[in-house]
């Protein structure tokens, strides 16, 4: 982006009509700098470095109160299988919010996903065809959600409510509202929480497999470049060139695929398809990016941050789980988090970089 100097000062303007590649280059990382990808060394490491110190108390309480149980391998294992299904949600979501949207059909969109792979159709096609059409179903979903909010120029809240709404009630009225088992013939797909490698079932290999994509598409491509400049100020990156409404599109796309992705992980975990998976999900999946250290107002956030946070809230539903304590009690020290972590936001964006 180039500046013109007049007696006013300096006002940012498109690059020139044939400018060149690094030019435009150029102005993209210019923008990726001011929307917060380019913060000063060291802030992230510090934040993530106190996400880390969080996860080291939560399990020093956990060795406090329930020395016997939660020092385990098998509890251990339990926490990331937990963890996995709001885990690669987060990703996709962490791409929305970073770039100045938000999800609340999540949840809703993996329930749809889950459903329509266990249908008698589907199941008859075999494991293969149920995965597909669990991904193509949340897909999709993203892309109808993308194409009201960037091309019909609807509010994100409001396009992606609709959505959480509409996809639950598809999914109700194609289960009757009822649990859809998984045929026997079909076990490949509970074969993903039954087999272990290296101790740890495939479905944490999936998670973890999501979780590096996701940083590499952020942080190593033009893709995660431009979600920062959208996010950070979508008109100066429409001026530098950025197809904002398609980029848009994408970000929900993604987001649907990771609902898609989700969604097999709960089939191998509960074995059956429901409209009732995933419920608050949403809530979950923005907390644990939030926590993460993404701002709300976009243009900042890391995938590694969005981990530590799911890991966070998994670490504490286990706690809480491990001291039957009620359910209740969990959610109020969620909303006690999510409050905090907000407010640190809002400290943190006063204090001078």
């Amino acid at each position: 982006m180039t500046k013109t100097r007049h007696s006013g000062g300096t006002t940012p303007q498109a690059p020139r009509k044939g400018a060149g590649p690094n030019e435009r280059g150029g102005a993209l990382v210019s923008l990726t700098r001011k929307a917060g990808n380019g913060a000063p060394a060291g802030v992230g490491e510090i934040r993530h470095l106190g996400l880390v110190a969080a996860l080291v108390l939560l399990c020093a309480a956990g060795l406090i109160t329930e020395p016997e149980n939660f020092a385990t391998s098998g509890n251990a294992v339990g926490v990331l299988v937990l963890a996995a299904t709001i885990g690669v949600i987060s990703v996709g979501q962490t791409f929305v919010i970073i770039g100045g949207g938000i999800d609340l059909s999540v949840g809703s969109v993996m329930a749809l996903a889950s459903v329509w792979a266990t249908t008698v159709a589907t199941q008859s096609y075999g494991p293969a065809v149920m995965a597909m059409c669990a991904i193509l179903v949340g897909t999709g979903s993203g892309v109808v959600t993308g194409l009201l909010i960037s091309y019909g120029r609807m509010v994100p809240f409001i396009a992606t409510l609709a959505m959480l709404v509409a996809a639950r009630g598809l999914a109700q009225r194609m289960s009757d509202r009822r649990t859809q088992l998984i045929r026997p013939e079909n076990d490949a797909i509970e074969a993903l929480s039954t087999t272990k490698l290296l101790g740890l079932p495939l479905l944490v290999y999936i998670f973890a497999a999501v979780a590096v994509a996701g940083w590499l598409l952020l942080n190593r491509t033009t893709f995660g470049r431009r979600t920062f400049a959208v996010g950070g100020n979508r008109e100066a990156a429409r001026l530098a060139g950025i197809d904002v409404r398609r980029h848009t599109l994408l970000l929900y796309a993604l987001s649907g695929f990771c609902c898609g992705i989700a969604a097999i992980i709960i089939m191998a975990l509960t074995t059956t398809g429901s409209s009732t998976h995933g419920d608050l999900y949403e809530l979950d999946a923005i907390a644990a990016v939030i926590i993460g250290g993404t701002l709300l107002t976009g243009g900042r956030g890391t995938i590694t941050g969005s981990i530590l946070g799911v890991l966070i809230f998994t670490l504490i539903t286990n706690l809480f789980i491990l001291n039957g304590l009620q359910t209740s009690d969990q959610l109020i020290a969620k909303g006690v988090i999510i409050v905090i972590a907000v407010l640190l936001q809002r400290r943190g964006l006063r204090s001078p970089a």
